[in-house]
């Protein structure tokens, strides 16, 4: 197969196996949700506009209680935001008569008294602001015991030593000792996929001797990989999360992330800021020629996921962009529309794919460590209310807590109160900002492990920064993957290891 005839589908015989690991939430309630919001634009909630939203609701067939809930958590984040509090109007019985606008007052307590509510009202308004400047140097310190791991230290045993040398490889994957000796490690043992593996880290460093290039060129993947089966759950946790990344958390962001979900795309619609996705820019997987459209429905079947909804955006100047919609959807930008090779797009789905599992997808919606703190702190309340915070953090995380819990279901909460209790038998610590960046190098082994080219790997992280230090160093981890017994493991279940 050429790169000219790449045509992104899989082998006959395929087993797409369970979908799994997406977000989830339902697209009736979407609805109800951007109604609403237009709503309490204006901080009021009339009896037209609550008749309104019950039509609405009874027209789709929707639980009350339920978007009661939803309200309750859309009306408290909006609250949060705005600092106001929301006037429900249509809870007030109507009077006989019309409410009339009172005269000025002419006697001098009365006016001495609206003098000074007006000096208190401008007290409150400087009040805010400082306090607003004094969150901004507000940080949550959750992990006060991490520490740098030591760095590994050359061993004085054998050099054929295989524990050793997969220390001395995942210490430094540019060790061109350590290579070779791994490479006659795997050619004794007839380890073809291992060999093969070491030879393409080889390739890609220069540093590959002839033998090595032959059996490199002669197995490397030609076009694109064809798996016999697709990716399980289990794979995905014990193979393939990067090993910094604590699946606690990720099981804990899961449980509120369609909460947080919500939360993000009301603030963008009443920001004036949500992407309004055209729906003629919508691409069919099946039907579209588009490469790049079919790349990421191929690579969602061999995850053991759904791709997302992919729009096409040809003056976004980046690759590929989630959008918040509900549910969450994905517009193709101008560099992968065109003058990407196939084992590029591989990279740049497998990637943004990984970002969607439902672990990790609360870092596309808040990307900052300190946001990440105050949700995880506001999922840990909820599992515990009696949770000892700061006043300050208080302050904070509260307001996100009340935004959440109203639209979690009760076996959701359940869910919470059993993970804050492991948090703690766990040693209650956590750093998210090092959490994160393992999320981050999760989904780049995802894109590597369906590319199967490191130079492709490379060639996206060098279309997104020009820090050479910055690529080599996304790309070391990359290659310690690619020398690990966990690359071997997730091959061999794919149905692609050589030999």
């Amino acid at each position: 197969m050429t790169e000219a005839n790449v045509t992104f589908e899989h082998q006959a015989g395929f087993e797409a196996g369970e979908v799994s690991g997406n977000v989830r939430l339902g697209k009736l309630e979407a609805m109800y949700e951007e109604l609403f919001a237009e709503v309490i634009e204006d901080g009021v909630i009339t009896v037209e506009e609550r008749k309104q939203l019950d039509k609405m609701a009874d027209n789709l067939g929707l639980d009350r209680m339920r978007l009661r809930k939803l309200e309750t958590a859309l009306q408290a984040a909006y609250e949060s935001r705005n600092r106001i509090v929301i006037k429900d109007l249509s809870d007030l019985e109507p009077g006989p008569q019309s409410i009339q606008p009172l005269a000025p007052a002419t006697d001098a307590r009365t006016q001495a008294l609206e003098r000074r509510i007006k000096a208190l009202e401008a007290k409150i308004k400087d009040l805010e602001v400082e306090l607003e400047d004094a969150r901004a140097h507000i940080s949550i310190d959750i992990d006060l015991s991490d520490v740098a791991p030591a760095p590994a230290v050359r061993s004085a045993l054998p050099e054929e030593d295989p524990a050793d040398l997969a220390r001395r490889v995942r210490h430094d994957p540019r060790d061109d000792d350590s290579l070779h000796a791994l490479y006659r490690l795997y050619e004794k043992r007839n380890d073809k996929d291992a060999q093969y593996l070491v030879a393409q880290v080889l390739t890609f460093l220069g540093s590959a001797n002839e033998a090595q290039k032959a059996l490199y060129e002669q197995h490397k993947t030609v076009g694109l990989i064809r798996p016999k089966a697709a990716l399980t759950r289990e794979a995905w946790t014990r193979l393939l999360f990067h090993p910094e990344e604590e699946p606690l958390v990720g099981e804990i962001f899961s449980v509120v992330v369609s909460a947080v979900l919500v939360g993000r795309i009301s603030a963008l619609r009443r920001d004036k800021q949500l992407v309004k996705l055209e729906a003629d820019k919508k691409q069919d997987p099946e039907s579209s020629t588009i490469q790049a459209v079919r790349c990421f429905h191929w690579a969602a079947a061999i995850l053991g996921m759904r791709s997302p909804g992919l729009y096409l955006a040809p003056d976004f100047p980046g690759a590929v962009e989630m959008v918040p919609n509900i549910p969450p959807a994905s517009r193709l930008g101008k560099l992968s529309l065109s003058g990407r090779s196939a084992a590029e797009l591989a990279f740049l789905a497998g990637r943004h794919l990984g970002h969607y599992r439902e672990e990790h997808f609360v870092k596309l919606l808040v990307p900052d460590a300190r946001g990440l703190e105050e949700i995880f702190l506001a999922a840990l309340s909820i599992g515990n209310p009696g949770l000892p915070l700061s006043a300050h953090v208080k302050e904070l995380v509260v307001p996100i807590a009340k935004a959440i819990e109203p639209i979690l279901e009760s076996p959701q909460v359940d869910q919470l109160r059993g993970q804050f209790l492991r948090f703690v038998e766990e040693g209650g610590r956590v750093n998210l900002a090092r959490w994160g960046t393992s999320v981050d190098k999760t989904c780049a082994r995802t894109g590597l492990l369906l590319s199967g080219d490191l130079k492709a790997a490379e060639n996206v992280f060098a279309l997104e920064t020009k820090d050479k230090s910055v690529v080599d160093e996304k790309m070391n981890d990359l290659m310690s993957f690619l020398l690990s017994e966990r690359a071997t493991k997730l091959r061999k279940q794919l149905g692609i290891s050589v030999g």
